[in-house]
This record gives C-alpha cells, sequence and structure tokens, in this order.
C-alpha cells in the first residue's frame, strides 16, 4: 500500500517532493501500518556505484561524512564480509539481480571488455533469467527502478525490450540504461575503447592524406593515373570516415540516454527531473545511484563541502541521497514494514585518480576489475528493519550480492525458480540471530570467465581461507592497480598464475599481506586440496550458454539505438517536451 519512490538519476530532490513520490491518504497508511510487519514487507534497495567500502564512516571512514549511511548501520544490522559476485558492473548486476554467477548466463567475457559497451548491442541480461524483480511482481508487488540498469537493451530489433527493465519484473523505470561514464560529462574526455578509436583515427587521417597525394599527383601530371582508383578511393575514405565516426564522434549521443520506461526522454541526458506515479500495492523499490562513478556530477550545494576534493563531495551527496529515502519512510510510518539494504556493485576504481580522492577501498587490496583481491569485491551491506531486525549488529561470516535474490523472494512468499542453479542464500536467518553461521562454505571469484580466487569458510572454523589461483600484474609495478589499461584485465601476459595458488586466511590477514605456506601453516596442502575439490564440484554445476558480452554482441548497432525522435536526428529534453 504504498506509491513507490521515484528519484532522478543524480539530482537534487528536495524532501518535501520526495514526501509527494511517496504521497499517501492517511487511510492508506493506516491499513499499511496495523498489518503484520512480515506479511509482503516492501524492499527498498540501494545501490553505489564504485563505492569503496573504506569510504563508508560505519567501514572506519573518519574524514568523508555519511551520517545516513552510518544510521542504517546504526539501526539496523552491519555486514562486515558482504561479497560482490564480480569486480565490474554488467557481471555484479546480474548476479544480484539473479542470485547466480555471471558465468551461469553469460554475462561476463574474459576478454578486455566485460561490460555493455553500447545501448545498441545485442548483449543484455538473457530474457530466460528470472529476476528478483520479477518473481515479485509475481506476487502482487508493484515494482522500479530508478537509476542506472547497465544490463542491455535490445536483441534483434529497435523496441523489442528483450533485456529492458520492463521485460524482468519491473513495472516502471526511470533511468539511463546504460551508465555514467567520460563521455556523458562534455569536456571531461573519452574512456570508451579510447585506444581502437585512436588507431582508426590515424587510419582515417592515412587514408585522407593518401588519398589527397594521389590528387595532387594526378592534378600536376606527376603520375599517370585514371579517375576510377581515385573514386574508388574516395569512396573507401567516406565509408571509413563515417563508420568511424558514427560510432565515437557521437558517443554521448547514443550512450548517455535517459528513459522513462520504454521511451526515450532525454538524449542525451541532462541528470535531472524525475517523475512520479502511484501503485496501491507492496513495492520494491530499487534505486541504482550513479553515485560515485566518474566522471562525477553532483549539485552546487554540495561542492566543496567535503575534505576530499570532488569525489568526497560526491560521496556526501549520494548519503544525502540515502538519508531522503530513510527519512521519507519514516515520516510515513512505514518503517516497521519496509526493508532498507544499502550496498555497492563492487569495489571502488584505483586507477581513477583524477577525480577520486577518497580512501575508496580501505585496509582491503585491490579494486574494481580484480576478481581475487578483496578490494574489487568486498563492499558495504546494511540492512534496518525496525522491529525484525535488531540495532546496531555486526555479522562478519561471508555473505554475497547474491544472497539479496533469495532473501527478498522468500520474505515476498515467492517460490524460486527450480530450474536453475540459484547460487545465493536467504540472509534472514543470520540477520535475525536464528544461525550464526553463513550457509556460504565456498565463494567463487572470476573475472570474466577464468576463475581467480575460492574462498573457503569450513563448517567447524572461525577461519575464512581464500587461495589465489591467478593475480593481476599490477602496471606501474607496485602501484596496486592497472593504471597503463585502465581496468586490471583476466588473462594473458597481464596476470600471475600461482602453482600452488597463493593462500591467506583472512580472519587473520584481511589485507593479504602475508601468503602462507606449508612452513606457515602446517594444512597448507589439506587446505588447498579441500579448495581444489570444491572447485572440481562447482565447475560440474556449469553449463555452456550463450557469451552475452562476446565482441559480436556489445559492437554498436545502429538499428538498435534507441532514439528519441528519427534517426540519426536524435535529441530531446524531458523538461521541454521538444524534440530535435
Amino acid at each position: 500500500f504504498i506509491s513507490f519512490l521515484i528519484l532522478s538519476l543524480s539530482c537534487s530532490l528536495p524532501l518535501m517532493l520526495v514526501l509527494h513520490a511517496l504521497g499517501l491518504s492517511s487511510v492508506l497508511v493506516t491499513r499499511v501500518m496495523s498489518t503484520d510487519s512480515k506479511s509482503q514487507p516492501n524492499f527498498v534497495v540501494i545501490m553505489a556505484d564504485d563505492l569503496g567500502i573504506g569510504d563508508v564512516g560505519c567501514y572506519g571512514n573518519d574524514i568523508l561524512r555519511t551520517p545516513n549511511i552510518d544510521r542504517l548501520a546504526q539501526e539496523g544490522v552491519r555486514l562486515t564480509h558482504h561479497i560482490a559476485a564480480a569486480p565490474l558492473c554488467t557481471p555484479s548486476r546480474a548476479a544480484f539481480m539473479t542470485g547466480r554467477y555471471p558465468v551461469r548466463s553469460g554475462m561476463d567475457n574474459s576478454h578486455r571488455v566485460r561490460v555493455i559497451l553500447f545501448n545498441a548491442g545485442t548483449g543484455g541480461l538473457p530474457p530466460n533469467e528470472t529476476t528478483f524483480a520479477k518473481l515479485l511482481q509475481q506476487e502482487g508487488y508493484s515494482t522500479g527502478i530508478v537509476g542506472k540498469w547497465h544490463l542491455g537493451v535490445n536483441c534483434e530489433s529497435r523496441e523489442d525490450w528483450c533485456h529492458h527493465p520492463l521485460s524482468h519484473g519491473f513495472g516502471y523505470f526511470y533511468g539511463t540504461p546504460f551508465t555514467n561514464f567520460l563521455d556523458c560529462k562534455p569536456g571531461a574526455g573519452s574512456n570508451l575503447l579510447v585506444d581502437v578509436a585512436a588507431v582508426l583515427s590515424r587510419i582515417n587521417q592515412a587514408l585522407a592524406l593518401g588519398l589527397l597525394s594521389l590528387v595532387a599527383l594526378k592534378l600536376f601530371g606527376l603520375a599517370s593515373l585514371g579517375w576510377r582508383p581515385i573514386g574508388c578511393l574516395t569512396i573507401l575514405c567516406l565509408l571509413f570516415f563515417i563508420s568511424w565516426f558514427s560510432v565515437f564522434g557521437y558517443i554521448r549521443l547514443w550512450n548517455c540516454i535517459a528513459m522513462r520506461d520504454f521511451k526515450v526522454v532525454q538524449q542525451p541526458i541532462q541528470l535531472e527531473s524525475f517523475p512520479t506515479r502511484n501503485q496501491k500495492k507492496p513495492f520494491l523499490l530499487f534505486v541504482s545511484l550513479l553515485h560515485v562513478h566518474t566522471p562525477l556530477f553532483m549539485t552546487k550545494g554540495f561542492v566543496g563541502n567535503s575534505k576530499n576534493g570532488l569525489y568526497g563531495d560526491n560521496v556526501e551527496e549520494m548519503d544525502w541521497h540515502v538519508g531522503q529515502i530513510v527519512n521519507t519512510i519514516d515520516e510515513l510510518g512505514l518503517a516497521n514494514r519496509t526493508l532498507i539494504h544499502f550496498t555497492s556493485d563492487h569495489g571502488g576504481s584505483i586507477e581513477e585518480i583524477r577525480e577520486r580522492l577518497g580512501d575508496c577501498n580501505g585496509i582491503y587490496k585491490g579494486g574494481k576489475g580484480m576478481a581475487g583481491w578483496e578490494g574489487g569485491i568486498r563492499v558495504p551491506g546494511l540492512f534496518r528493519w525496525p522491529g525484525v531486525l535488531t540495532a546496531g549488529r555486526t555479522i562478519d561470516e561471508p555473505t554475497s550480492l547474491m544472497d539479496i535474490y533469495p532473501t527478498l523472494a522468500n520474505l515476498a512468499g515467492a517460490h524460486l525458480p527450480q530450474d536453475r542453479v540459484i547460487d545465493g542464500r536467504d540472509l534472514m536467518p543470520l540477520l535475525e540471530a536464528k544461525v550464526r553461521r553463513s550457509e556460504h562454505e565456498f565463494l567463487f571469484h572470476y573475472c570474466g570467465n577464468e576463475l581467480h580466487a575460492v574462498r573457503w569458510h569450513p563448517r567447524a572454523s572461525d577461519s575464512v581461507w581464500k587461495a589465489h589461483y591467478f593475480t593481476p600484474v599490477f602496471s606501474p609495478n607496485g602501484s596496486g592497480g592497472c593504471h597503463q589499461s585502465g581496468v586490471c584485465p583476466c588473462w594473458g601476459t597481464q596476470v600471475t598464475r600461482h602453482s600452488p595458488p597463493l593462500l591467506f586466511d583472512l580472519s587473520k590477514d584481511p589485507s593479504e599481506v602475508s601468503p602462507l605456506s606449508s612452513e606457515s601453516e602446517p594444512d597448507f596442502q589439506g587446505i588447498l586440496a579441500e579448495i581444489g575439490a570444491a572447485v572440481e564440484q562447482h565447475r560440474r554445476t556449469l553449463s555452456s550458454v550463450p557469451q552475452q558480452l562476446s565482441w559480436r554482441n556489445i559492437l554498436w548497432r545502429p538499428w538498435l539505438q534507441p532514439c528519441c525522435g528519427t534517426f540519426p536526428f536524435c535529441g530531446c529534453h524531458e523538461e521541454s517536451g521538444s524534440e530535435g
């Protein structure tokens, strides 16, 4: 019994407007408050983008101010060992939505591009995958997503919407189907296949220079050439230029768009405005923030407020957004019927040093793009549900973002799909202190399709062992990141294979500083043998699936491009309602 909260992508949203978006009659509020708090509760899931666990106060940061996020920890449960299923946006979000490792759905890849690259590609979350939104929608929930999707749009035609949020269980969508990246901010440059674009540009220049040289030789009589080869080369140059420029010259127009449901409402995106809609049902709201992915957008009221530059300002604005949501839920008397979860899709980026000045991933080694090191996959995990979850409780057991799937499904009374492997586990027994141990004995950490590390939490031990089969080669050496490539690769000469694997006990060495050996750990071989057996058993559960992020599926196709107006003359702004 509530209209779900609809926030803008990255805007200043006054509390009165949030209240309007969540506006209920007193009768509806009374009906909501009088029902059993566990009978189809409401869900608000807030996911930050690229937020390092070390940039949140309740996880040890004493410089950046995050009082609203910290409040969730004070009034709820804080997970300290919460793990993303992948260290990059697309595969991590696919796993989050489906409760399954991305390798099971084809939503990861081991080549250099491991995310959705264009809105007009054919890859995306397969239609046969069942999201938690779909399960809740089938149970009568009003479902909405606001913000970032980054799981694809179309398959074969411009409006088949096979990967769109509304095809995956959401009844409402307002946001960007892609992500926030440098091209979306005028003057910020580009980070989309920059080296490929540079090579194509040089080839185009060489072709143009060759054409001009031939024309000059012909005109000055220095070569006996006919006009036919010159004409053919001219056509070749034009085709190459059009192919190159139509993709890389208009990246902001093609990728930086905002949609309301199936309609493109801003092209290119302005990161402002918001809609409202009422639904008299229990609700699921997924607030998929663009904060704190670079480039950093923020309103003027937050610029210069923090002690950590633009990045700190962005973190503090994100915290303000969280506060608006929580305050609205409380003021409407819905706190006891609403489970709020705050997290991040993966760790913070080590390589984005131009704008990021935060502590990023705290004590943990590595960052975004690194599947093995903790800094790439350990994320905040906060749950608040007054009257159900004990306030101020901390849990150190290994948990996963994939656990949200069965947790929400079970609370909503939905049945999990029986025709596939679900890797997530219901968190409620652990959150309610009905059990002490996590159900996860093993967690597998993939970089693309390559298994880089495995985590083992033995049933009869408090230790958490982690074996690294591969680790990235940092560039420059000792920098802690892959600054030359931007994101650490998963295979080839830029990773180191370890035989025997590097072994750490995270319960004693969470920063992964001192790898163990047979001399320092008497059961070294036995631990690796147990982990190796688990890997073999896990691999037997995998099956071959279409690779959604193959080069063929992620490259730009003009006939799939979402467009406001007549392609290729796309462009509109929601505020004015005009096109062109």
